[in-house]
């Protein structure tokens, strides 16, 4: 009973650290910036905030200060991967193995249509009605890395997101006898905490998507669709947006 208390309290603790220095952070940060936001004389769809931007003067030291980023997520990752590891659950049961390669790439491609058609919508809809801010997915400059760096960006952010709100939070809370349908809605609204920088929509849409990729793991226990899937919606998001930018009337 003793051992029981002390592996729950570690637990408990793990789970706060973890997500001090990761995405319940930035959950914060997101939540000073939409407050900052509403506090400006412009309504929210009168203002823009980017996703991707420049993050140094020279190029070179710009494609550096973006991969030590993709590097930052990559490392996200897996610290909730190895957490796993050490207490006990292997990469297969959370769906990172390689036995169903095709199931999983037809079952990610399938989660994105899903997710990023309505999910296009409702952005456009919410940014109209005033509740979102104009979402810049990249203001990157031209440059000969620019794609790859979107690619890696939309890669390292998938790869961080799913890993540590679906994969790692719900098997922790699950472990704390936490019931399913509870920790889903606790993963999908950190998941909607941190995307709040971008209004009212972005974080009732990731919200939504967060409930459909938790949910979806949850029967399937294939995190690999998941992280396939968001890697597929970020770079329609990130690529599209560099491609149509300017020329289409419809998107901000």
């Amino acid at each position: 009973m003793i051992e029981e208390h002390v592996e729950r309290r570690a637990y408990q603790v793990e789970i706060a650290l973890v997500f001090a220095v990761t995405l319940g952070l930035s959950g914060l940060r997101s939540l000073v910036r939409l407050l900052d936001s509403l506090l400006k004389p412009q309504p929210l769809n009168q203002q823009s905030v980017a996703i991707n931007v420049p993050q140094a003067r020279f190029d070179l030291l710009d494609l550096l200060a973006q991969l030590l980023g993709v590097v930052q997520l990559a490392a996200w990752g897996g610290l909730g991967l190895y957490l796993l590891w050490r207490g006990g659950t292997r990469l297969k049961a959370l769906g990172l193995d390689r036995t169903r390669i095709g199931p999983d790439a037809l079952g990610s491609l399938g989660l994105a249509a899903l997710i990023g058609i309505p999910g296009l919508v409702f952005y456009l809809v919410a940014w109209q009605l005033g509740l979102n801010l104009a979402v810049q997915p990249s203001t990157l400059d031209e440059s000969w890395w620019r794609g790859v760096v979107l690619l890696l960006a939309a890669a390292g952010n998938a790869w961080a997101e799913e890993v540590l709100v679906v994969g790692y939070l719900i098997t922790r809370l699950k472990q704390l006898g936490w019931r399913d349908n509870t920790a889903l809605l606790a993963s999908s609204i950190l998941r909607g905490s941190y995307h709040l920088y971008q209004g009212f929509g972005g974080f009732i849409g990731n919200v939504v998507m967060g409930l459909v990729f938790g949910k979806v793991w949850q029967r399937t226990n294939r995190l690999w669709v998941l992280i396939a899937a968001h890697t597929l919606l970020d770079v329609v998001a990130f690529v599209g947006y560099t491609l149509l930018r300017g020329n289409v009337s419809w998107l901000p």
